[in-house]
């Protein structure tokens, strides 16, 4: 198999560097960029399997450089390294298309654990899962939400939450499985960025009035269909 590739975007020179070797180490092929506007473009010449991106990068800020490439490229793998801790920080992370947020300072063994699970969640199996909930295409490989000739591209914890929801369709699934299952982490911040997840689901399937998604309160969410 090919050695996955990792775009690492980080403009302290000296942690960069630590990071690659480590990684390099792991067995990865490991490119760097040091500002947000050299790993836009790196990214698009290299289309790495996992991006480990900085926020507070020169000439592009990490969350602006990974909404745009999750807008380009969904099946890639994002992970936040910051020294931004609040909660605000990592649900903006989330929200900007991220799949893992790690503080500074963290330790290399729990990064490279990050890493691996990452990209464990890439499969070389290309066969599609494709769903159709109402007058919508959901395909959960690609990541896509289509209606009519518009496709949106969804996030892949987006993706997930609406995956288990159909699988479940007219069942409740209670939010501590959603965490544990997607963010292997039950915590408040991450019931906080769920919610909002499930709150543009929504709106992205509301062109369909017949789907809805319910909060069952202190519970979790249930899909359904009306007839």
């Amino acid at each position: 198999m090919t050695k996955r590739r990792i775009l690492i975007v980080e403009d302290e020179a000296t942690l960069r560097h630590i990071v690659k070797d480590a990684i390099e180490e792991a067995g990865y092929n490991v490119i760097t960029a040091s500002d947000g506007a050299e790993g836009l473009q790196l990214f698009r010449q290299e289309q790495p399997h996992l991006v480990i991106a900085d926020i507070m990068l020169p000439k592009m800020d990490g969350y602006e450089m990974v909404r745009t490439m999750r807008k380009e490229q969904s099946a890639t793998q994002y992970l936040f390294l910051s020294a931004l801790s609040d909660s605000e920080d990592v649900v903006e992370g989330f929200l900007a298309g991220g799949n893992d947020y790690l503080r500074k300072p963290f330790a290399i063994r729990e990064l490279i654990v990050r890493v691996e699970a990452l990209l464990s969640r890439l499969s070389d199996n290309t066969q599609s899962h494709t769903y159709n909930i109402g007058l919508y295409d959901f395909d959960y490989k690609a990541q896509t939400l289509k209606i009519d000739n518009e496709v949106r591209h969804l996030s892949s914890r987006e993706a997930a939450i609406l995956n288990i929801l159909i699988q479940n369709c007219d069942n409740v699934v209670s939010s501590h499985r959603l965490l544990m299952d997607i963010w292997g982490d039950d915590s408040y911040y991450n019931l906080r960025s769920m919610n909002v997840f499930v709150s543009k689901l929504r709106s992205y399937l509301s062109k369909d009035k017949r789907i809805d998604i319910s909060s069952i309160r202190g519970v979790g969410y249930r899909l359904s269909i009306r007839e």
